[in-house]
């Protein structure tokens, strides 16, 4: 009798470690999954987070109205950092010692997203699904880093191969100046190296401003047969109108980071022609099945038509949700992160994510879109 109630009593003991261990977890309770972001809300280029936002409050929304994962809700906390280095350092920090989150997740842009690398580091704090495509934020993999995306070597990549096809024989880059514009310049760098070509002339400007003059006139001088543009809605859109009114015959093209249901809203049949690469599929396309499903949530919890950037979001949001279901009931940072490792052919409806150890980078798939008579359309 005295022994088996010296077993119960270290039972006892082991399971209330346990229990409190599993406490301990920051952001985890027994009803509540605490998760942080944190993007710009605000400025020139705020289309992109609510973008972001709206698609990701639908989905855990729908995921908490029917019960949340392995019975928590999910508690999206966000904070706008203008998109500017410094405020997403500060709200990251006020994020994880503040609003003690469980992970990070939704952030908008490299310079920022660059800027918080190391406090994810340090503080071992997953940041899950930015919207950027910059290899800083893949190459050496950061473990406590997972990107959903495409890169935007990817998407470079796709650009050149189009330009070439069309017959271009000199292609430019006009770019934010900064590691996002970099980053992208980068990127078509080494799409046109393997193809033996060289980026013929380099025009930037400055973030958060429309001071595109500047590399406007190298553009001109340079009449290149093509330029990749790197920028948000604003100044490109801005950009795109004075290349024309300048005569400037180049075709234009642009990557997904752009916000392109804002900068058609934007530039309207003044973009005629430009082409934007795409890291989700065609929002219309009610075929596949993440689309319809996206549109349908988003829809029924913002009101909002679905488009790239609210269906990026409403994807990084599924992928989110899933790996924390595959965590289990016990949910930590470590098996998060060794859920989206496992990753192995996820399938979110016609969308399929890979991951592993040595590559968190779930998708590389470039979707090719251009504006025709103020429009969006598929690239055919």
């Amino acid at each position: 009798m005295k022994q088996n109630l010296q077993k119960s009593a270290i039972a006892c003991c082991f399971a209330l470690a346990a229990a409190s261990a599993f406490a301990a977890v920051e952001g985890v309770t027994d009803t509540e999954i605490r998760i942080g972001m944190v993007n710009v809300q605000s400025g020139p280029a705020s289309g992109l987070g609510k973008g972001m936002r709206s698609g990701a409050e639908a989905v855990f929304k729908e995921v908490n109205a029917k019960g949340g994962v392995h019975g928590r809700k999910i508690a999206l906390l966000v904070g706008d950092d203008g998109y500017e280095p410094d405020k997403a350092v500060d709200e990251t920090l006020r994020m994880i010692e503040q609003q003690k989150v469980f992970s990070l997740f939704g952030y908008v842009g490299t310079p920022t997203g660059n800027a918080v690398l190391p406090i994810v580091k340090e503080m071992k704090v997953p940041l899950v699904g930015l919207f950027s495509g910059a290899m800083s934020l893949r190459s050496p993999v950061t473990k406590e880093v997972v990107n959903v995306r495409a890169s935007y070597d990817n998407e470079a990549d796709a650009l050149v191969e189009y330009f070439i096809a069309k017959g271009a024989k000199s292609i430019a880059v006009f770019y934010q100046d900064d590691g996002f514009g970099l980053a992208v310049l980068s990127g078509t760098e080494k799409a046109m190296k393997k193809r033996n070509l060289e980026v013929v002339a380099k025009g930037n400007f400055q973030r958060n401003t429309v001071a595109i003059n500047t590399g406007l006139a190298a553009m001109v001088a340079a009449k290149p047969d093509a330029i990749v543009m790197v920028g948000t809605y604003t100044p490109l859109a801005a950009f795109i109108r004075e290349a024309r009114a300048a005569g400037l015959k180049s075709q234009l093209a642009t990557v997904s980071f752009v916000g392109t249901d804002n900068l058609v809203d934007a530039v309207g049949k003044a973009g005629d022609g430009v082409v934007i690469s795409q890291v989700v599929p065609f929002p219309l396309d009610q075929a596949v099945g993440i689309t319809k499903e996206c549109a349908e949530v988003i829809q029924k919890h913002s009101g909002e038509k679905l488009g790239f950037v609210n269906f990026e979001g409403c994807i990084t949001a599924k992928a989110m949700v899933a790996a924390m279901e595959k965590s289990g009931q016990e949910l930590t940072r470590t098996k998060l992160i060794e859920a989206f490792e496992g990753f192995s052919n996820v399938d979110l409806g016609g969308f399929t994510l890979n991951l592993a150890a040595d590559n968190h980078q779930a998708s590389n798939r470039v979707f090719m879109t251009q504006i025709l008579d103020g429009k969006i359309t598929p690239l055919r």
